[in-house]
This record gives C-alpha cells, structure tokens and sequence, in this order.
C-alpha cells in the first residue's frame, strides 16, 4: 500500500517540513520505495514532479526539500506497488485537465478487477488501476457537469461516484484542482489544521523540530492530510470509514 499527503493552505506555503518527513517513509522508515511524486499548484499553473526510483534516493526528491516551492494546494505520494510495474507513467499523483483547470490525484489502496468503462478524453498512460479510477472520475465529472461548478456541487457529486468506485476494494484517494482538497479514506487517513496560536512540531520519521510561529502570520492556516500522522506533538484527527472530507482555505468545509 502507498502512502498519501495532502496540503490544503489559505495562504501560499511551502511543503518542505512535511515533505521531509513524508519522504522518510519512501523507502527509509518504511517500505514505500516504488517510485514517489508531488505536485504544486500555482495560481492556474502546476508544477508536477514524480520519479520511479524511491523517495529517499532520488535526486528529484532531495531537490524539491531544499527548494521551498509555496503552494495553497499540495498533493504527494510514495508508492507500494500492488498494481502496475516500478515505472515513471506509473507514478502518481497523476494530472488531468478539465474545464481549463488542472486536477490531480494520488491512490492509496488496491482496487480488485477494476476496468472501468472509459469512453470520453480521459484514458490512462499506465497500468495502475489508480489511474484507471482517476480516468473514471474525471470522464463522469464532465458528464454530470457542463463547465466548473461550484466546490459544493463538486463534492456532491464525488459522493455519488466514489461508491461505485470503493466497492473493489480500498479507496484512500487526495483530489484537487487547486481551489480545494478532497479527501477521502476506505481505511487511514489523518488531518490537522495548523493556525494561530501556532506551536513546535516534531517530525516522526526524523529528528527534525518547527516552531511555526517563527515562520507564519496569524492569518495564516493549513490543513495537512496524512496516511498515518507526519507528528509526534501534535494532535491529528482519524477520518471515519468512507468518509469524504473536501478542504478550502485551509480548513474542512461542514457538509
């Protein structure tokens, strides 16, 4: 199984504390070493990073640490194989354009005899059945809707269609488009929300330490969604079974 991270920010941010704990977990402090990749958004822009060597390894990786590229939606990913072989096309997250804007998605799980029935402009370059499931979404997305609509009306209907797609097995995927994060867990996912009065954290996998307050303003807020917690000081929130979670502004919308 894979491992996902998701930052949601009400301000630009950089992933570089994150980041650096989360990579530990390609290959280092667990066995996620078949390929990792990231992606920023920027304004409309995108800046999309994957590679198949392990996360740890890669020269890419250890770029992108020591490059603090700020971002208000941040999607990332160290894989497991279980679908696919250990090549670049299948190295997520993966990036599709609709309605103008760029989405992206990264899987964490392991869907069974899945091959859905693509029709329309989305078709995978893989061989993953995440990017067959990514490919599904986005075609049915653009059925069900004539242009972009609005966050509410998206989360909507993902809550129609992420059924259909969980009943082949696990399920854990990050969606955005850059103007919100969509979460969804079949069995781990975590969330905090770091905002004013900001405070130390310390990473798990490395012996790394943040006092945020040094480094944000107190209108500054970021969600931070996680396989399992990047943390050991801080307190992190379980999502329930089958839970979809949709983040704006650095925060969970109420549904």
């Amino acid at each position: 199984m894979c491992q996902l991270l998701g930052l949601n920010c009400k301000t630009p941010t950089d992933a570089t504390f994150s980041f650096t704990g989360f990579c530990q977990r390609g290959g280092l402090t667990d066995h996620h070493a078949d390929g990792w990749g990231i992606a920023f958004f920027e304004g409309r822009g995108l800046r999309h990073f994957v590679d198949h060597q392990s996360a740890v390894e890669s020269p890419v990786a250890e770029l992108i640490r020591r490059y603090p590229i700020k971002s208000r939606n941040i999607v990332a990913h160290v894989r497991k194989a279980t679908q696919g072989d250990v090549l670049l096309e299948n190295a997520h997250p993966f990036v599709r354009e609709l309605w103008g804007h760029y989405w992206v998605f990264a899987h964490n799980g392991d869907l069974k005899d899945y091959h859905p029935h693509l029709h329309g402009s989305f078709h995978p370059v893989g061989t993953t059945d995440s990017e067959r499931a990514f490919c599904w979404l986005m075609q049915q997305l653009a059925k069900s809707h004539a242009g972009m609509p609005s966050v509410a009306e998206l989360t909507l209907t993902l809550h129609e269609l992420v059924p259909q797609i969980r009943r082949f097995g696990n399920f854990n995927f990050l969606l955005s488009n850059g103007q919100a994060l969509w979460a969804h867990a079949s069995t781990s996912l975590y969330y905090l929300v770091r905002q004013y009065p900001f405070a130390h954290a310390t990473l798990s996998d490395q012996d790394l330490t943040v006092n945020f307050a040094d480094i944000n303003s107190p209108d500054d807020r970021a969600a931070v969604v996680v396989t399992t917690p990047l943390t050991s000081n801080e307190t992190w929130t379980a999502f329930a079974t089958n839970e979809l979670k949709v983040f704006v502004d650095g925060a969970p919308l109420a549904q």
